[in-house]
C-alpha cells in the first residue's frame, strides 16, 4: 500500500510540473495578488523584498508512539535588494518522549535570485552551511560541517493555482560511527531530496495546500555498510494571511503523512510567520 502511496507521489511531482510548462503556452496574463510565502516543507522562490524581514516559526508534533516534538525559527534578511538574501534556521527538539533534548545543528543559508516573476519560471538557488551545534551522542546533530544545495523553483499557473518544485542536495563529510563491534568509522553521508508543492489560492488570503516529499539518504548501517533509506511525506495543510497595515501575519496547519519501510506515521504541523518592513 505504501509503496502505491509514494508512486502516486512521484506520479503527481511529474503532473505538477507538466501543467506549469504547459500553461507557459498560454497567453501571458496578470494575476491577481496573492499570499507568497513560505510553503511549510517545500521552499517558494521567492527571495524578500528589499528592506522587508520575516520571521518564520516551526512545530511538527509526531502523533506516533514516541510524541517527538521539533520547533525551528528561521528569520530571513534581503542583502542590499531583492537579488540577494541571508538566513538562519535554529532549532530545537524533544524525542524519545522526550527523554533527549536540546538544539539542533544550525543553518546558515545564502539565496540567489536568478529569475523573477516576469520570466518562464521563478528561481532561487539555495547554498547552506550546517553549523555542528547539535549533540550528534543524542541524535541532535551530525558533529561535522555539512553543507547543502537547494534548487527552489516557482510558478503562478492561474488566478488560482501555484506550483513549486525543489531538487537539492546534502552532503556530510566524515561522519563518525560506531559498528556492532564498538569499532569507530568516519564516513560521507548524503541526502537527496525532492518534492513539489500545489497551492490553492482559495480567496486572497486562504490557501489550501498538498505538499509532497521524497527523500533518500545514503547512510551506514550497524555493520558499517553504506545503505539508502528512502522517505515520503504527503501534507495537506491551510494558510492564511491577517495584514495589520505593514505587518502581514500568516498562520497555518498541515497533518503531515511520513512513510518509510512500509511504516507511515501521522503529525500535527504548525507554521506562524511575521513579515515586516525595516
Amino acid at each position: 500500500m505504501s509503496n502505491m502511496i509514494k508512486f502516486n507521489s512521484l506520479i503527481f511531482i511529474l503532473l505538477i510540473v507538466r501543467f506549469s510548462a504547459a500553461a507557459q503556452e498560454a497567453k501571458k496574463v496578470d494575476f491577481l495578488k496573492a499570499i507568497e510565502d513560505n510553503s511549510f516543507f517545500i521552499e517558494e522562490a521567492y527571495n524578500q523584498e528589499d528592506r522587508v524581514v520575516q520571521h518564520i516559526n516551526n512545530g511538527k508534533y509526531s502523533l506516533g508512539n514516541k510524541h517527538d516534538f521539533e520547533y525551528s525559527f528561521t528569520q530571513e534578511w534581503p542583502v542590499f535588494s531583492q537579488k540577494h538574501q541571508f538566513s538562519y534556521t535554529l532549532g530545537l527538539s524533544s524525542i524519545n518522549f522526550g527523554n533527549v533534548r536540546g538544539f539542533n545543528d544550525i543553518m546558515l543559508n545564502y539565496r540567489y535570485q536568478l529569475t523573477g516573476h516576469d520570466d518562464f519560471i521563478t528561481l532561487a538557488p539555495r547554498f547552506s552551511l550546517i553549523i555542528p551545534t547539535g549533540d550528534n551522542k543524542k541524535g541532535l546533530g551530525y558533529g561535522v560541517v555539512g553543507y547543502q544545495f537547494d534548487l527552489p523553483m516557482s510558478k503562478r499557473v492561474t488566478n488560482s493555482l501555484a506550483v513549486h518544485v525543489n531538487i537539492g542536495y546534502t552532503i556530510l563529510p566524515f561522519v563518525e560511527t560506531t559498528d556492532l563491534n564498538n569499532i569507530r568509522h568516519k564516513n560521507n553521508l548524503s541526502i537527496f531530496n525532492i518534492g513539489a508543492s500545489a497551492i490553492w489560492l482559495a480567496t486572497s488570503k486562504t490557501n489550501l495546500m498538498l505538499e509532497v516529499l521524497h527523500y533518500i539518504s545514503r547512510e551506514v548501517n550497524e555493520t558499517n555498510k553504506m545503505t539508502n533509506i528512502g522517505q515520503t511525506i504527503i501534507s495537506p495543510g491551510i494558510r492564511y494571511a491577517i495584514d495589520i497595515k505593514n505587518l502581514q501575519i500568516v498562520p497555518g496547519f498541515a497533518l503531515p503523512l511520513s512513510i518509510q519501510n512500509n511504516k507511515t506515521e501521522l503529525a500535527a504541523f504548525f507554521y506562524l510567520s511575521f513579515e515586516h518592513p525595516f
